[in-house]
């Protein structure tokens, strides 16, 4: 049995301590009782069915993203065995009949994994972040993910995460991204849900295949919550989550990054493939030439690239304005399109 690291715990923490000295440092936390407050955690508590009934509480009939994995995928939303295509069907659904199948399936022995992802409650429950809300985002809508028993493998985000579990348990696992290499990603381009994923099963490891991620393995950290609790992912943290019980819900906040409200294209993941196309023809040593370009201008790992550079002069490594960014990337987006 693994031996994870254990994630740093905190209780009653303010906004500013959080903003100001938690997220800069780009390590994970829980916050136990993040949403405890919160009616739908309240109703969670009591029953699934209580919880199914608040929820309905705002249904206005519109549809959401279901996504469904047979008996056979082991509760893993994953690719299919040859890695032609994913090994869930995904599609449509009424939150009703969703949430009445999900209730359904309790009692089941043999089932599904069924979800709903990644759902915007203004679009399909509105009303209901107005009873939930979270002084730490007053500008920000969470996304809502409800389902039962599932699985899904490492993967990262292109921006900062603080997950909230609203009903049920979940199990988070998280890499730090220097652990990259060892958890062998996947596809950049063919994923499973849109980020790239770990093909290591962790729950099955094959260290004959994947011998490297016995070091991803003791560099490795996890964690439970129960309803109420919350966890702080930092960008690109790679994550393995597994919702316990039969009727699991979690409610996530994207604030920066790439899920910024000011976010223009090409966002990191695109200059991620920009960089391999553009480099790719490149001898090892004129790649490695190009690295010392990146720690300078990019990571800075030195002398401040705009430090000895007047002002006027600075250009891309100084303040810019919202505007000259934009202008900047149309610019560079247009001689791709070229």
């Amino acid at each position: 049995m693994t031996a994870y690291k254990q994630i740093p715990e905190y209780r009653k923490l303010p906004a500013p301590q959080f903003f100001e000295e938690i997220a800069p440092e780009q390590q994970p936390v829980v916050i136990r009782g993040f949403t405890q407050h919160w009616p739908l955690v309240a109703a969670a508590q009591k029953t699934p069915h209580d919880f199914a009934a608040y929820l309905m509480r705002f249904y206005t009939g519109k549809k959401a993203r279901i996504f469904v994995a047979p008996p056979a995928a082991n509760k893993r939303f994953y690719y299919n065995d040859d890695m032609t295509d994913v090994n869930y069907m995904r599609g449509e659904e009424r939150v009703d009949l969703f949430l009445g199948r999900l209730l359904e399936l309790m009692d089941r022995e043999i089932y599904p994994a069924i979800s709903m992802q990644n759902s915007l409650p203004s679009e399909i429950l509105p009303g209901l972040i107005d009873e939930n809300k979270s002084e730490f985002f007053p500008d920000v809508e969470p996304r809502l993910w409800v389902g039962n028993e599932g699985i899904v493998s490492a993967h990262y985000d292109g921006a900062d995460n603080i997950a909230c579990v609203v009903a049920g348990r979940r199990r988070f696992v998280l890499f730090p991204p220097e652990q990259t290499g060892n958890l062998y990603p996947g596809p950049l381009n063919f994923t499973p849900a849109g980020a790239p994923t770990s093909m290591v099963d962790l729950n099955a490891p094959d260290f004959v295949r994947y011998p490297h991620f016995k070091t991803a393995l003791a560099n490795a950290w996890s964690v439970e919550l129960e309803p109420g609790d919350a966890i702080f992912i930092p960008m690109l943290w790679w994550h393995h989550v597994e919702s316990l019980e039969k009727v699991n819900a979690l409610m996530n906040y994207w604030w920066n990054g790439s899920s910024a409200k000011s976010s223009t294209p090409p966002s990191p993941i695109d200059s991620l493939n920009i960089a391999l196309l553009a480099m790719r023809d490149l001898t090892p040593r004129q790649r490695n030439a190009w690295r010392h370009m990146f720690d300078h201008y990019l990571f800075k790992q030195g002398i401040d690239p705009a430090s000895y550079i007047p002002e006027h002069q600075q250009h891309v490594l100084g303040k810019l304005s919202p505007e000259y960014v934009r202008a900047i990337k149309d610019y560079f987006i247009d001689k791709l399109k070229k």
